[in-house]
């Protein structure tokens, strides 16, 4: 079988980028490194010990915490990393303390000086971030990209007005683009013209339907006289110069482009057809954020809309140049990278997000998706006990997430830590024309198993209306369980009496890893994660419409 380009990673990205991507492989990196900017200042800024616990990052959750983890991470870009980095993060501690916002710029420096290894000389990095930590990132991109290398700071107005009881309204975040050298790739984006300023200026048309706008034919700066053909010889306008020679011009008249005023001025003809719109500027009020009622939302707190995406993929590489995103969450770099001929490589350290854009990538390019390879999730029941006790990153909440993606099944708590109300996920699915999706809930056990715990999910069914119940279990179930979900009965849709399923079913992870599924009824797409649009594969476009 042949190992395909694209990738999908669940772990550290860290450890995968020293691991598993080669010196000066990536095209573009674009990343939105997780911050909790919503925690008040004097959290974010308060001296910690270095006792507290290794810093957890979870869906939804994403919170910094200095720790021993911090220091050794620290120690590690002090020793071992570029020598302007590790300066910088000496000055940056003395003036920040041991705090949350240290321990973030502390982890990022780690990955900055891989994301700088990895990177072509051709290549560019886009950061996505917003006012808390922006001016310190940006001085450690200096410090590993070179200060030279910085493009642009662009604003991005991410949503629209707000009030703000103690200042003005956030609205916007910076992405900072930075390239690896002085030649980089480069694709100009240009924005449509506005509708009134074509209106405005677009006033004339030629006999042949042509329209056009008169465009200054001179430029600033002393010139002589040219010579306009049967009009003779012109000066330019007092103090300026004619933009062409006597060849230029006896050109543009023989091309029909200049046209005379009433005054016997000479103007250069602009044509509407010929104008690719104007450049996109590093302000980008365009691009519209999600609403809850976009097709596009997912139920990801931190998803950006494809827009974006789209102009920074399509700028900064070309068809079947390498992308990376080393925190891709819901995966909307990679979903348009696939639908722009881009190869790509995603990262992510929860196993929802995983199971996300498998979905995502699934619903969005159906067949025509190209080929990718899911590297680091559990391929057998060792490997998936090993996730169920590892401590690290939350190991049992990781197991519960991907063993819930096995089934397709959404999070009941959305990745949020709580009480255990006795559902950890649930599938919604449809067998009728109602309109009304009908609920399977689902419990994942990674200890030991007994009869009372099928008792608790018959329960929960009968709690929440649900018309069938999945318990997923690592180890193998005893035999009065498997009595107990019998007993529940049999359910038997309304319009397809032919068709009966176990209205309470037990797998086990073995089961599930060697192609065992739920049953229950398929004859409508299911609904349990919001669906992507549906695209297809095309080329980069070097417009994007308002």
């Amino acid at each position: 079988m042949t190992e395909s380009t694209n990738k999908l990673y669940f772990g550290d990205n860290l450890n995968i980028l020293r691991e598993n991507v080669a010196d000066e492989s990536v095209d573009l990196i674009y990343l939105d490194p997780p911050f909790n900017s919503n925690a008040t200042y004097n959290v974010l800024f308060r001296e910690r010990s270095g006792e507290d616990s290794a810093a957890q990052i979870t869906a939804f959750e994403d919170t910094w915490k200095w720790s021993m983890e911090s220091e050794y991470a620290y120690q590690d870009v002090i020793t071992d990393g570029p020598e302007k980095l590790g300066d910088l993060l000496q000055s940056m501690r003395g003036f920040l303390g041991q705090n949350d916002m240290m321990a973030y710029l502390t982890m990022m420096a780690q990955r900055m000086a891989e994301l700088h290894r990895v990177l072509k000389p051709t290549g560019s990095v886009y950061l996505h971030c917003d006012s808390t930590a922006s001016h310190y990132l940006k001085l450690m991109l200096d410090a590993v990209f070179d200060q030279r290398n910085f493009r642009n700071e662009i604003i991005w107005r991410r949503t629209t007005s707000h009030s703000d009881a103690k200042g003005l309204g956030r609205v916007h975040d910076t992405i900072l683009l930075y390239n690896k050298s002085a030649e980089f790739t480069w694709n100009e984006i240009f924005h449509e013209l506005d509708p009134d300023y074509v209106k405005n200026y677009y006033r004339y048309t030629d006999p042949d339907g042509r329209i056009f706008m008169s465009g200054d034919l001179s430029g600033a700066g002393p010139g002589p006289v040219r010579n306009f053909g049967d009009r003779g010889l012109i000066p330019p306008p007092d103090g300026r110069h004619w933009m062409y020679g006597d060849d230029g011009i006896l050109k543009l008249l023989q091309e029909d482009r200049i046209y005379w005023t009433r005054n016997g001025v000479p103007r250069l003809k602009v044509y509407l057809d010929e104008n690719q719109g104007y450049p996109a500027q590093d302000v980008w009020t365009d691009v519209q954020p999600l609403r809850s009622w976009h097709e596009e939302r997912l139920g990801y707190d931190t998803q950006k809309p494809e827009a974006l995406l789209e102009r920074i993929i399509a700028a900064s590489s070309n068809e079947g140049d390498l992308v990376l995103d080393p925190f891709c969450g819901c995966g909307t770099a990679i979903a348009v990278a696939e639908r722009l001929k881009r190869r790509w490589i995603g990262i992510d350290i929860t196993h929802l997000a995983i199971s996300l854009m498998k979905s995502r990538l699934r619903d969005t390019f159906n067949s025509n998706l190209s080929d990718y390879d899911v590297v680091g999730v559990p391929q057998d029941v060792e490997s998936a006990r090993a996730l169920a006790v590892e401590s690290e990153h939350d190991g049992r909440y990781q197991f519960e997430y991907w063993a819930l993606g096995l089934v397709e099944a959404r999070p009941a708590n959305r990745g949020r830590r709580g009480a255990d109300s006795g559902i950890d996920g649930y599938i919604n699915f449809f067998d009728d024309n109602s309109g009304k999706a009908k609920r399977i809930i689902v419990q994942v056990k990674s200890g030991q198993v007994r009869r009372d715990m099928i008792a608790t999910l018959k329960g929960d069914m009968a709690r929440e209306n649900a018309e069938i119940g999945l318990f997923i279990t690592l180890n193998a179930p005893t035999r009065p369980m498997i009595q107990e979900a019998t007993s529940a009965g049999i359910y038997t849709p309304e319009h397809y009496p032919d068709h009966r399923y176990p209205r309470v079913q037990i797998l086990t992870i073995e089961d599930l890893l060697s192609g065992t599924q739920a049953e229950y009824p398929r004859f409508a797409p299911d609904a349990t994660f919001a669906r992507a649009p549906r695209r297809r594969q095309s080329s980069s476009s070097q417009r994007l419409m308002d």
